[in-house]
């Protein structure tokens, strides 16, 4: 299930904004409105620094947009599918429902995100700096030109180098960045295998988050590094963002996994048949009495006349009062067949985990032909990753 707000839908892409982005939101604005900009223009207001800080953050994350459309529009055009957009803590990730094709394909969608970031910085460079140079301001003098300009020219050489140093940034080889993936493409490219380049590149990526939280530990205890300084905050944010890269990158790489081990298994393979089901007109407490106690089932379908209505689940029992339960049928509180998620017996079981994944359920109905043959669980597939990853091992 997608966290946050949701703002906009683009290009059938759902936008939104996770918990923490408000909180990098308010951190970027009070930076700017409390530091950055006071230091170049004291003789502003106070209402005014606050003005353009909030503009200025808000054209920031507008461009980590950006960035993340150019992946999911170059994404769609070779045929993947994308989910949604989220801007969280760290800027933005676009979900994209499953792995490239083929190398080309991945290179293409990684590349453009951080090229779209370095177009946006030299753009607003451009306009910010052509401002400078109409007004007649002294450009042999850099800093006194800046002391000078109105809000928006320094609101647009501010975000010219934010976008192309966050551009650059993405390119450093640490997978999951874009760096990392453009590596892995690369590597892909020269193995012929996705799971060998996945390995490698997640290598690679764990010791550049070493690098970033080792980096980070020393500034938070006064170590001066080139470019980047010191300083506690600065310091813990660097290490924070390495731990973040080196948790990622696990993760992507159990994915390619995954992804690996359900590669061309079908659902009638991993499905639990012989699933129980009960009848629309019992009441809830015949359900748990008859049914639900004694078994490990979460979900029981409902049929009627070999027909499947619908879906009754424990989510479903536990939004009704214990007192009205003998009061109360099935039939009111189930799913019904209509608003349920099914999946076919010779479907792959990696679109069936995207669809559970996807609806945030734990189990789908297997239907062919309009009847039920069985129940694909979670659990199941769950499961079988486990048997086959120690199989895998003990070779």
């Amino acid at each position: 299930m997608d966290r946050g707000i949701r703002i906009a839908r683009l290009f059938g892409i759902n936008i939104y904004i996770d918990w923490s982005w408000i909180f990098i939101f308010l951190l970027v604005t009070w930076n700017l409105t409390a530091f950055v900009f006071p230091a170049l223009h004291p003789e502003w207001s106070f209402g005014l620094h606050l003005l353009t800080g909030v503009g200025a953050s808000f054209l920031f994350f507008l461009s980590v947009l950006l960035h993340e459309l150019a992946h999911s529009l170059v994404a769609k055009a070779r045929g993947l599918p994308v989910r949604s957009i989220i801007l969280f803590i760290f800027g933005g990730v676009s979900n994209i429902e499953r792995e490239p094709p083929s190398p080309g394909t991945e290179f293409l969608v990684a590349v453009v995100g951080p090229l779209t970031s370095i177009l946006l910085g030299i753009v607003f460079l451009i306009l910010g700096g052509s401002t400078a140079f109409n007004s007649g301001l002294p450009l042999d003098s850099p800093m006194l030109a800046l002391r000078q300009l109105d809000p928006l020219p320094t609101l647009l050489l501010w975000l010219g180098p934010v976008n192309i140093v966050l551009g650059l940034f993405n390119l450093i080889p640490g997978f999951p960045l874009d760096g990392g993936r453009v590596l892995r493409s690369i590597l892909w490219a020269l193995t012929d295998s996705l799971r060998t380049a996945t390995r490698w590149a997640t290598l690679v990526g764990r010791v550049v988050a070493w690098l970033f939280i080792i980096t980070g530990i020393a500034m938070a205890f006064g170590l001066r590094i080139p470019f980047l300084g010191t300083g506690f905050v600065s310091g813990l944010w660097l290490a924070f963002i390495g731990w973040f890269l080196h948790s990622a990158a696990s993760q992507s790489y159990q994915q390619v996994l995954i992804n690996d081990v359900l590669e061309g298994v079908q659902v009638e393979r991993v499905m639990r048949l012989g699933t129980p089901t009960v009848p629309p007109g019992i009441t809830i407490d015949q359900l748990v009495e008859d049914y639900l106690m004694g078994t490990d089932e979460h979900a029981f379908p409902v049929m009627e006349n070999e027909n499947l209505v619908g879906l009754i689940c424990l989510d479903d029992i536990r939004k009704v009062p214990r007192t009205e339960w003998n009061n109360t049928l099935v039939s009111q509180v189930m799913t019904p067949a209509s608003e349920l998620e099914v999946v076919s017996p010779r479907q792959d079981v990696m679109d069936a985990l995207n669809r559970l994944t996807r609806r945030d359920v734990r189990q789908v109905p297997v239907v062919q032909g309009g009847r039920l043959v069985g129940m694909l669980r979670r659990r199941d597939i769950i499961r079988w990753l486990q048997l086959h990853d120690d199989l895998s091992t003990s070779r």
